[in-house]
């Protein structure tokens, strides 16, 4: 299976407006080892699930991955922080439904474990993705009791998902040094590909 197809079936669009200061503040401030680091939302049981799902969504490969510029830390600061309660309540719910359902001790799990158990959510159907992301639109008083839990998995799994993408391309180290980075532009040229511009890369600004 191609994990980043499949990925790409429960693209989500979120609607944070926070401001960009406290959004850099918040990267920047995520400097901590990924062994040493003491979640402040997150429990050490969830500290090692996003870990894990950061390190399958964005691995490391011949440009630096989530665990590279600290997403764990970041998402755990956003819930902390920014998120509202409600949002922070039903990560909390989907991230116990992912433990019930994982096949050993969450603890125990591997980075192929977590592998395996996130592309049995997101190897689906297409019209399977598109009932789950319309479900996902709908606040949760309108979700049917017997379909709660499934709301709230897949809450939390596409919540790990849009940190670890908005962290990765928002932080310093991305936006610097693996996309096209050129805080003074210079002149003006038309009509010219990417990759004469920037040798393919897209546009850190």
């Amino acid at each position: 299976m191609n994990r980043r197809s499949a990925l790409k079936n429960l693209t989500m669009s979120l609607g944070y407006t926070v401001a960009a200061p406290t959004i850099f503040n918040m990267l920047a401030s995520c400097t901590a080892e990924a062994e040493t680091w003491k979640p402040i939302f997150l429990s050490s049981e969830e500290k090692h699930m996003v870990t894990h799902l950061a390190d399958v969504i964005l691995p490391t490969t011949d440009t630096p991955g989530a665990l590279d510029v600290n997403i764990p830390q970041f998402l755990d600061l956003m819930y902390h922080d920014i998120e509202k309660k409600e949002n922070q309540e039903l990560f909390k719910k989907g991230a116990a439904i992912f433990t019930k359902k994982f096949n050993i001790p969450i603890l125990e799990g591997k980075k192929e474990d977590f592998e395996k158990s996130l592309s049995s959510y997101f190897n689906i159907s297409k019209e399977d993705s598109e009932y789950i992301l319309k479900e996902q639109r709908l606040p949760l008083e309108k979700i049917k009791e017997d379909k709660i839990e499934n709301y709230a998995l897949y809450k939390f799994l596409l919540s790990v998902k849009y940190y670890t993408l908005f962290g990765y391309f928002t932080s310093e180290e991305v936006g610097e040094n693996v996309l096209a980075y050129d805080p003074i532009p210079g002149s003006y040229q038309a009509c010219i590909s990417v990759n004469e511009a920037t040798g393919g890369r897209a546009w850190s600004l």
